[in-house]
């Protein structure tokens, strides 16, 4: 196991699976503008590493209470507008690595701390978590926090969460779509595991250009989604990854993935 500490973080890496933990208990996690800087810097040197998997958690009884208020509150609108603009590239990192990202969640994620879970590839949470965007009965919206719940859990479901600011239990969280699985406490950790190991199996190259594609269509109309899925998955199929897996499969033998 190798060990990397930032001043708001811990970065492990065990075998293949890289380790992210937010490391700011004593703030609830709060994503001051230096959290986020070192979230950004730690997920793209993950990314540019052999990990083929990299898990994101954090510290002390909550996940992460949003973001850092005595951050926010001591910037003027130029100060905010760069603050979110780096908050959303922590968003974007998160789709754009060639890794699977996997939160594992705990205690609350609200506000831009259920963005974070929203944003990553798959979640799994303790059946004690809890998932909120308050901003709905504060004095500060949940607008950015909203873009991927949105995309998470539909329509009239984040006009609850984000109208209401009221928060939902981790087994209501996988039945909107937001996380994958809710488990006992005891079980986070093995099922965040398990999860991860086969998300992870097969050509890592082939699974970076299916994440990265997979993000590219979501949002487009039926049509041009099929346009680029068509391309990319013609080109695929010329990689050795997909070779070797053809050759596998039609000589009946386990494959030996190049990457």
């Amino acid at each position: 196991m190798t060990t990397t500490e930032y001043q708001h973080l811990l970065c492990t890496r065990v075998g293949a699976t890289a380790r992210i933990t937010m490391n700011r208990p004593d703030r609830r996690n709060a994503l001051s503008g230096e959290h986020l800087a070192e979230l950004a810097a730690a997920l793209r040197a993950a990314g540019e590493s052999d990990a083929t998997g990299i898990v994101l958690a954090a510290n002390g009884p909550v996940f992460s209470a949003g973001h850092d208020f005595a951050d926010v509150a001591a910037r003027d609108l130029l100060g905010v507008r760069e603050l979110l603009e780096l908050c959303t590239e922590v968003m974007t990192t998160i789709e754009s690595v060639p890794q699977v990202v996997i939160a594992r969640v705990h205690g609350l994620a609200t506000a831009a701390g259920c963005q974070l879970v929203a944003s990553c590839d798959l979640a799994v949470a303790a059946e004690s978590a809890g998932f909120a965007l308050p901003g709905g009965k504060g004095g500060w919206f949940c607008h950015t926090p909203a873009v991927p719940v949105a995309r998470a859990i539909g329509r009239k479901r984040l006009m609850e969460l984000a109208l209401t600011g009221d928060p939902i239990d981790a087994r209501t969280a996988v039945e909107w779509g937001l996380i994958n699985r809710a488990v006992p406490d005891a079980d986070l950790d093995a099922a965040v595991d398990e999860l991860l190991a086969r998300a992870t199996r097969g050509s890592r190259a082939s699974k970076a250009l299916g994440k990265r594609t997979l993000y590219a269509q979501l949002d487009r109309p039926e049509a041009d989604a099929y346009t680029l899925a068509v391309e990319v998955m013609a080109a695929a199929s010329q990689l050795p990854g997909a070779r070797e897996g053809m050759d596998a499969f039609l000589n009946k033998r386990s494959p030996v993935w190049p990457d």
